[in-house]
């Protein structure tokens, strides 16, 4: 099973998407409503959260209120997740073993 499979594929997450995802923007493999929503993800995750003004209005071009706030929720919920998890201390239990996952470079 390959990467793209294994993590995504099914929802038309392709390999390539998974290996550039740290860095998006300037990655030919991602449209440009992808490249919206992985900016207003990270926006989202941020403490604080500060989603600018614009790159809502652009989201809202492509998104109607139901799919705003569909994509809200789903990125709210994983971040929940992802600090609660971390909260207690709880680790992968190795479902992707052997996939990677590209960190994004610190700025």
């Amino acid at each position: 099973m390959d990467i793209g499979s294994a993590v995504g594929g099914r929802q038309g997450i392709t390999p390539q998407q998974l290996q550039d995802l740290g860095d998006f923007e300037a990655s030919a493999a991602f449209s440009e409503v992808e490249r919206l929503v992985l900016r207003y993800t990270i926006a989202m995750t941020q403490t604080p959260v500060e989603v600018p003004d614009d790159l809502f209005a652009a989201l809202q071009a492509h998104f109607d209120s139901r799919e705003m706030v569909e994509l809200t929720s789903a990125i709210a919920w994983e971040n929940y997740r992802a600090r609660f998890d971390h909260a207690f201390g709880i680790e992968a239990e190795g479902f992707s073993e052997g996939a990677a996952c590209a960190m994004p470079e610190r700025r």
